[in-house]
């Protein structure tokens, strides 16, 4: 099949386009995390509900280390959008691959160097190579043009940016490895009524609660940063703020989504989920603050106490749980 120098999904313009309310800036965490955030937009530009894939967030746990890196099932995503999600065999050049898929419609998700997104102009742009994840919406390679979504929301790139993300130009690498490529295709959406998109996904949420923590994961996280800070002090800052996104962040971004769910679940099938919705966003408000708390600490060489803190997310949990069973 002969492939055009140019394609598209939707065509967006990033200088009209309205990200989703899950990344307004009113929330608490605007970015949660590069996979879940690409979902999102792609979501509400193929103008579906977002909110309705968010189940999966009732399941996160802290395994020992970190908080588990939440990503919508692609079972999931196929059951309420009718989406089909594939992994890529890269056994090209991705900018060929990125052509010919979005002229059929599909998008292309594909893990990119943040040092060549300017999306990220003031952490990594310029500055840092760092793994991302990117979707990709439009190209043309004439004008070395990209629409792409990453984070919170839709961006272009050109040029220099451009030829380097794909690495046009450069010469065959042994040591280059593909990078790890997505297929998502839109060509069998189902758009269900709020009414039925709900219970579909009512039934997700039932499924992911039983895969809960049998255990209060907050309970364990307190008990596993006061025995870390100590090497969080001798580590670093720079090394904190890693530490930080696999653990805080991770557990802060994922309740303020488990929240914003139940209370659109609760909005289309009232149910008792208004008070669940209530201690995630308090979890969620307390990681915020433990972040910055938790960098004090690691910058001084005083005593630092972080049991009410902990506390209190784990009494918010333990209620939040107990209201979903009773909501079920």
């Amino acid at each position: 099949m002969a492939v055009s120098d140019q394609a598209r999904v939707w065509g967006l313009d990033a200088s009209h386009y309205t990200n989703h309310k899950l990344h307004a800036e009113s929330c608490a965490w605007v970015e949660k995390n590069c996979y879940v955030d690409l979902w999102i937009e792609l979501l509400h530009a193929a103008k579906l509900e977002p909110l309705a894939m968010l189940p999966f967030t009732l399941a996160s746990d802290f395994d020992g280390e970190q908080w588990t890196f939440y990503k919508p099932p692609h079972g999931d995503i196929r059951s309420l959008y009718g989406i089909d999600v594939q992994e890529m065999n890269v056994f090209k050049p991705l900018i060929e691959h990125a052509l010919f898929h979005s002229s059929q419609g599909r998008v292309l998700m594909t893990e990119a160097d943040a040092f060549w997104l300017p999306d990220t102009r003031g952490t990594d742009y310029r500055t840092q190579h760092t793994k991302t994840t990117i979707a990709v919406d439009s190209v043309d390679l004439p004008a070395q043009k990209l629409g792409y979504f990453h984070n919170a929301s839709y961006y272009e790139l050109e040029g220099e940016d451009f030829s380097n993300l794909f690495r046009l130009g450069h010469g065959p690498d042994p040591t280059f490895l593909p990078l790890f490529a997505e297929l998502a295709s839109f060509g069998r959406v189902q758009v269900l009524s709020p009414q039925e998109l709900a219970e579909k996904s009512r039934l997700l949420l039932r499924h992911w609660l039983k895969e809960a923590p049998a255990s209060n994961p907050l309970a364990r996280f307190g008990s596993h940063v006061a025995a870390e800070l100590e090497t969080l002090r001798a580590k670093g800052l720079g090394y904190y703020h890693t530490f930080a996104f696999a653990t805080i962040r991770q557990c802060g971004s994922g309740f303020e989504l488990a929240a914003a769910y139940l209370r659109w679940l609760q909005s289309v099938l009232p149910g008792g989920y208004a008070a669940a919705a209530e201690s995630f966003e308090a979890i969620s408000t307390s990681s915020k603050a433990l972040i910055l708390k938790g960098a004090r600490a690691v910058s001084s060489s005083k005593p630092a106490d972080f049991s009410a803190i902990f506390e209190q997310m784990a009494t918010s949990w333990d209620t939040g749980m107990s209201a979903l069973d009773r909501g079920k």
